[in-house]
């Protein structure tokens, strides 16, 4: 089967060419077209001999879309002879999802497309004279994958008429990113806990207001002041200055720079629990490298990682704004961590790319 791969994001994304290989692994012939700005510099990491990187925008073309993808459109036209592909696979609902849904109006070639946070929170929320559009591509594609029941949900019930949304959904896959090999080739042992009123908590992302650092703060406080002693890690670049002032105005917090991954491992084997009640998440790796490393989780009810496994397997959903809520949970984990713990690891291997192109692949060859 020979697809074509139409993924604008992996320009700076290039976890996408783990879900390549493995496709090629198993026996897809792949072709990756990325579109890219016409001083686009190609980095150092090897996007593999099977992508085209087409520089045919200007920096200014995406404030209006219909320009930068007719740009775009006309020149993958021009690239590609499209009878020797079996289907298109579009990595975003409107920018590269429009350019799969106008070849298949042209030419006839099946399609299946990705959403998106960008789709949900930029696209459909402010472009409001792009809607009737999204709707089009999604009408018109052969299946389509949500990376998080939230993200599924979110789309479907507020922007989809409700005569198409029974059709949407039973063509709807939940299929998550999957991880840097690193992290599965180096699971962690299930981990115990000999003292529950000495831990440490870590967090991974930006240090700004989406990632709620704060609230998370604020709940470990609650705890100390109970008579635990949690100690908080947070590391990441940060965003937004006035939440880092106060956070490490906290004794029980300390700061880290950005580390490379044989680092973050031995920072999350060092830590009891990974808490991260952002704001918004589409998805978040994150919780899934913290998985492999026996790491309970707890994130946010609604957002991207949440009904990803039923509550209380590997964690548990919060309410982002609730430190309160946050506390309980931390201690609804602490109850029974060693079960947690051991669940965590083996839940990690859901982020295998070699399952979630094998999964993708059946959809490529299920028909509609």
């Amino acid at each position: 089967m020979k697809v074509l791969h139409i993924n604008s994001y992996y320009s700076n994304r290039f976890f996408y060419k783990n879900l390549f290989n493995s496709q090629i692994a198993q026996g897809i012939d792949v072709n990756v077209y990325l579109p890219v700005i016409n001083n686009y510099k190609r980095p150092d990491t090897d996007l593999g001999t099977y992508t085209n990187v087409s520089k045919n925008h200007g920096k200014y073309d995406r404030v209006i879309f219909q320009i930068k993808h007719h740009k775009i459109l006309k020149d993958i036209k021009k690239q590609y002879n499209f009878d020797e592909f079996q289907i298109l696979h579009a990595h975003s609902l409107f920018s590269n999802g429009y350019i799969a849904y106008k070849i298949n109006q042209e030419f006839h070639v099946p399609y299946i497309v990705t959403a998106r946070g960008t789709d949900l929170n930029t696209f459909f929320k402010y472009m409001v004279h792009l809607r009737k559009l999204g709707i089009s591509i999604l009408k018109n594609a052969k299946k389509i994958i949500f990376l998080s029941p939230s993200l599924r949900d979110d789309i479907i019930n507020k922007y989809v008429p409700e005569n198409l949304k029974k059709e949407f959904f039973e063509k709807s896959s939940i299929i998550p990113n999957g991880l840097d090999p690193f992290w599965l080739n180096n699971k962690n042992m299930p981990k115990e806990l000999l003292d529950n009123k000495n831990l440490s908590i870590i967090q991974v992302g930006i240090v700004n207001k989406s990632k709620n650092v704060l609230t998370t703060a604020k709940a470990i406080e609650k705890l100390n002041n109970k008579g635990y002693n949690i100690k908080f890690n947070v590391v990441g670049t940060i965003e937004d200055k006035k939440v880092y002032h106060e956070l490490i105005e906290k004794d029980f917090v300390q700061y880290h720079k950005p580390v490379n991954k044989e680092k973050l491992l031995d920072m999350y084997r060092y830590n009891h629990l990974y808490v991260m009640p952002s704001l918004k998440e589409t998805f978040g790796l994150v919780y899934a490298e913290a998985l492999s490393q026996g790491l309970p989780v707890l994130y946010s009810r609604g957002q991207g990682f949440d009904k990803q496994f039923p509550d209380g397997q590997v964690g548990y959903p919060v309410d982002k704004l609730n430190a309160e809520d946050i506390a309980d949970k931390i201690e609804l984990v602490l109850d029974g961590y060693e079960a947690i713990s051991k669940k965590a690891i083996k839940a990690s291997d859901k982020f295998d790319w070699n399952m979630i192109a094998k999964e993708i692949i059946h959809l490529y060859k299920t028909e509609s």
